[in-house]
């Protein structure tokens, strides 16, 4: 993608083991820009690596920009079977420029910089309909906090107050910054339960919060998918 200079995040799996939360990812997502010259970069890259596209929707740019994501499926030796996964609109998640302003770039041992969504737009990405993202969510905000909770700053302290899905840590965070917390109630009304350290109900709280948002996901998704299905009737 780089010697291609395709304009892209990494996100998904191998982002989230930069991040410290997991361990092993087999796929490759990456958000991209969704114009003209960007996707024929991206075919470039993608021939090279001897990539074929799967299932449907077709390589095409006015999908990417309704929202499907473009599967590929790699045969180059190097990267063999590997599958590579490209959005360029997620539901909730800022337009690729801000995404861009945001990222947080990482040398690799070999020298390459690679280029990955911010930790709070991956967070905000990963707030799916799907089981899976959810625990990844749980642990990439608890990773951030305990790599970064001696001197935090006041973003930090906000990431944390909105997006912290572990009730114990949630209390911790509400009573040490009692005042940032109120300020934030409006905003997420469970924090009242966390200021106040009543755990039980902070529980039923994040739960309920998941369901709406896993349910918020679920419409969304419902054109698309039947979207997706006219086309698989097609082909």
């Amino acid at each position: 993608m780089r010697a291609h200079r395709v304009r892209a995040l990494l996100m998904g799996g191998q982002a989230c083991v930069f991040y410290g939360a997991a361990e092993f990812s087999r796929d490759t997502d990456l958000a991209i820009v969704a114009d003209a010259a960007n996707l024929e970069r991206l075919r470039r890259a993608v021939d090279e690596l001897q990539a074929e596209v799967i299932a449907v929707p077709p390589f095409e740019l006015k999908y990417l920009r309704r929202g499907h994501a473009i599967h590929f499926r790699c045969r180059h030796p190097e990267a063999l079977r590997m599958r590579v996964d490209v959005m360029a609109k997620m539901r909730g998640v800022d337009a690729f420029p801000k995404l861009w302003k945001r990222r947080t770039s990482i040398a690799l041992p070999d020298g390459t910089r690679c280029d990955l969504m911010s930790l709070p737009d991956l967070v905000q990405a990963k707030k799916t309909q799907r089981d899976k993202d959810w625990p990844m969510i749980r642990r990439l905000v608890e990773a951030h906090y305990f790599q970064n909770s001696g001197k935090p700053h006041l973003a930090q302290i906000g990431f944390w107050l909105q997006e912290l899905r572990t009730p114990e840590l949630l209390v911790e965070v509400a009573q040490r910054h009692i005042m940032r917390c109120r300020r934030l109630v409006s905003t997420r009304p469970l924090l009242a339960q966390a200021e106040f350290g009543k755990l039980p109900e902070l529980a039923q709280a994040l739960m309920a919060e998941e369901f709406a948002e896993r349910e918020r996901d679920r419409r969304y998704w419902l054109p698309l998918r039947a979207e997706l299905e006219k086309l698989r009737h097609a082909q």
